[in-house]
């Protein structure tokens, strides 16, 4: 039998290449080492973030528990202090995590959000909690304490990034039936972010380089996003948001203006450069999603602006970094900040370059998802780059072109990490940046968001898609500009205890929880019509226990589908995650036909999956001589259980 599957295998490698066999939506067909350093280093860089955090992280020793520090270098530069904005984004993609199976987080997320809690309320350079003023300050000692250096201040979005953060896990508690940590813990410290940028949205800040004042592309994208899934949260705690109703569409009205007609403008600001930066592609892929199809307006990866602007961002740093001589004009390139940039002589920044796959790895997903790829006069230089015989027009998935742009797209996206692996440390370290001219680490060791940069990569090119945040419902761009703000309430927040650990599912006890909220003894929710209203008031939570269970890890997953062979014929399962083998039919599962008969043609296979995982997948039969024959229609969704004490689970298919 092992010579046979490695024949079947060997097969289907060859007939992949050699014949044009139908292929599944979703199905990267370039195979590359940058799958294989992604998994590698996936599992590196969770353990080097965990290093991060205080107060047990080996790095992180002297900081206080759940803050997140931007890297354990406390000289030249000096980094070991925690930012806003870097915490939110790293807290965002363990939360990630969680959903799909890494349970062993939960500690991290909850020590996190009790830091947050805390540090609404230090007055600092910025302000105070008492007008909002303070939440727009960078970062902070890693004892809480306020930092009073000189500094770029104020920077606005961190209170977003962190409310999406935030969002995301409130969600996932709401969805496993612990709706009352969601009012009371999450709810009052979002609202005070909403709030926020409800208030200052239209006012002038640093960028997320802490160098330009003036109107980011990337704050007010995420200012846009944190806003819609605010007023969704909102409803879904039993709260509304006003505010967040009435700005969100004038902040996208807004957003428009920074398209130049060719690239994304970074920011308004008068600082003599081209406004061509990282900026624009991370506040793309910061704001995708995985529903919202290829949309202009909100700048989705996948939409023409975004491709145009990739063009060009990428293409700044083609001729001026001595590590991108002679690479081709239609492969990848090391990118860093932006290229006038002097910072340690400007160089590439690992979370750049990373930034840079993303993105198309979140293009191809969506592409394959509807099925096509729209060509028009904006995007098309995108196009010809990778694939000269690009034209205006739309490519259907199961045309010649589409496969062809999809393969170029893969391989470019996965030439960007390539470079990333190339540059790394051996064990795996990702410092902030490496030398342009030899391409070794410099700079802050260990940079917090270079790790979380990598994990978002590695599951975006496995098709593993973050939460819907509601921009098909929040796209339309209002026919006039205002320049519009509300003023906003604040409350200061007392959080209530968490329980030792979360099932799935199930809340773990009666709860009664005290808490202050401006100025009282007692926790705060939100009663009236704005995002923020002071009415104070006491929450009484009961929660029926159930019998203890351990919340899965990994599920096996039963596949029985009935497909109809004939003798020499068997049948394999693909899909977009790993495990399935991410779409490479060198890697597909083989099903076993022991049960087969001729009134029940059975094939199935038994795998091991990380509990709550989503992925698509599609079964392929292979021929005695090697022909490969997948199933029509559109790819099949599944999503791994994750309920507290269930450990398998079946799927039951017939091919189609």
């Amino acid at each position: 039998m092992a010579s046979l599957r490695s024949w079947l295998l060997s097969a289907l490698t060859v007939a992949n290449v050699a014949l044009a066999a139908p292929q599944p939506k979703l199905a990267p067909r370039a195979t590359t080492t940058a799958s294989a350093w992604l998994v590698s280093e996936s599992a590196i860089s969770l353990e080097r973030i965990l290093s991060n955090i205080g107060a047990t992280g080996q790095y992180a020793l002297s900081a206080d528990s759940g803050i997140i520090i931007a890297s354990p270098s406390t000289d030249n530069p000096d980094y070991y202090y925690t930012w806003t904005r870097d915490s939110a984004l790293v807290i965002k993609t363990l939360v990630e995590l969680l959903r799909n199976g890494e349970t062993s987080l939960q500690s991290t997320i909850i020590d996190y959000i009790n830091a947050q809690a805390f540090l609404q309320t230090v007055s600092n350079p910025s302000g105070s909690l008492s007008d909002g003023t303070g939440l727009g300050e960078p970062h902070f000692n890693v004892d809480e304490t306020a930092f009073t250096g000189a500094w770029g201040r104020p920077q606005r979005d961190g209170p977003a990034l962190r409310a999406t953060a935030l969002i995301d896990f409130g969600n996932w508690l709401l969805s496993n039936g612990y709706e009352s940590y969601a009012v009371e813990n999450i709810w009052p410290i979002v609202r005070n972010d909403l709030s926020y940028v409800a208030e200052y949205w239209n006012q002038t800040g640093y960028d997320l380089w802490e160098e330009v004042d003036g109107s980011s592309f990337f704050t007010i994208a995420v200012q846009h996003r944190a806003l819609v899934e605010g007023n969704t949260f909102a409803t879904a705690v039993g709260s509304s948001c006003s505010y967040c109703e009435s700005q969100a569409p004038q902040i996208l009205c807004f957003l428009q203006s920074f398209w130049t007609g060719s690239y994304i403008l970074a920011n308004f600001a008068n600082n003599g450069r081209t406004g061509i930066d990282a900026n624009s592609v991370l506040g793309s892929i910061h704001t995708f999603d995985p529903n919202a199809a290829c949309d202009d307006t909100t700048f989705q990866p996948c939409s023409s602006r975004a491709l145009a602007n990739h063009k060009v961002y990428t293409d700044a740093f083609r001729s001026i970094y001595t590590i991108n001589d002679g690479i081709a004009s239609n492969a990848a390139v090391n990118t860093g900040r932006y290229p006038e940039d002097t910072y340690y002589n400007g160089n590439p920044w690992f979370l750049a370059t990373l930034a840079a796959a993303e993105q198309l790895y979140d293009a191809l997903y969506t592409w394959n998802k509807i099925g096509s790829i729209t060509v028009d006069s904006t995007s098309l230089a995108f196009f010809q780059q990778l694939y000269s015989s690009a034209a205006v027009g739309t490519y259907a998935s199961s045309s010649a072109g589409y496969s062809a742009i999809v393969d170029a797209v893969q391989t470019y996206a996965d030439g960007f990490v390539t470079l990333v692996e190339t540059h790394a440390m051996t064990n795996g370290s990702l410092s902030e940046q490496y030398d342009r001219n030899l391409g070794t680490e410099l700079s802050a060791r260990d940079l917090t968001w270079s790790y979380a940069a990598a994990l978002t990569a590695n599951m975006r090119r496995n098709a593993v898609v973050p939460q819907p945040w509601g921009e098909t419902a929040a796209s339309s761009v209002p026919p006039v500009c205002s320049s519009t703000s509300v003023v906003g309430s604040y409350s200061t927040v007392t959080l209530s205890s968490w329980p030792s650990t979360f099932t799935a599912g199930t809340a773990s006890s009666s709860t009664t929880s005290t808490g202050t909220g401006t100025g009282t003894g007692t926790s705060t929710t939100t009663t009236g019509t704005g995002c923020a209203a002071a009415t104070t008031v006491t929450v009484t939570t009961t929660v029926t226990t159930t019998s203890a269970c351990t919340t899965p890890t990994a599920v096996a997953v039963t596949f029985d589908a009935i497909v109809t062979t004939t003798y020499g014929e068997n049948v394999f399962l693909s899909g977009s995650i790993a495990a399935l083998g991410s779409w490479d039919t060198s890697d597909a599962i083989a099903l076993s036909a022991a049960d087969y008969t001729s009134t029940d043609n059975l094939w199935f296979a038994t795998i091991d999956l990380p509990a709550g995982t989503t992925f698509e997948y599609k079964y392929l039969i292979v021929e005695s001589s090697g022909t490969i024959v997948w199933e029509t229609g559109d790819n099949r969704s599944y999503t791994v259980p994750s309920a507290c004490g269930v450990s398998t689970a079946t799927e039951d298919d017939t091919w189609q």
